[in-house]
């Protein structure tokens, strides 16, 4: 797609907003419509865009396959790792009061982190099925 120019230079323009949209639905999840898969889906959006507008090979130096499947893996591991902080800190697994001395602050930090875990594996996963997808080769 290097003769449609204004695809382009549009794309190049709207990227950055989607990422921060999606940033915004991220944070903005624990006070309103949104969160983490919300979030992560609008995220993978941005690349899958780059991806349909510069190419699957470009996009694919942008956000490396080992990039993509150590964000599956750190998502998974900061949603599991904020129960078992829970746990140590003797409550009971995901139980996000016993986070801070204040119940209501503990349960805000946890849900955030609990929201970026899950934002950073869905957009880590949706990114590694369009690649996946984007990848294959025709037959016949």
């Amino acid at each position: 797609m290097t003769h449609h120019l204004v695809v382009r230079v549009i794309a190049k323009m709207l990227i950055p907003f989607i990422m921060l949209f999606a940033l915004y639905v991220q944070f903005h999840g624990d006070f309103g419509p949104g969160g983490g898969f919300q979030a992560g889906v609008i995220f993978a959006s941005a690349f899958i865009l780059y991806a349909l507008v510069f190419g699957v090979e470009t996009a694919r130096e942008v956000a490396p396959d080992w990039v993509v499947r150590t964000g599956i893996a750190l998502g998974g591991l900061i949603y599991g790792g904020t129960g078992v902080v829970s746990l140590f800190k003797d409550g009971n697994y995901l139980d996000y009061s016993v986070l801070k001395a204040d119940p209501v602050a503990g349960q805000h930090i946890g849900i955030l982190v609990i929201e970026l875990g899950v934002g950073i594996t869905v957009a880590s996963v949706m990114t590694a099925i369009f690649f996946a997808f984007a990848g294959r080769q025709r037959r016949g």
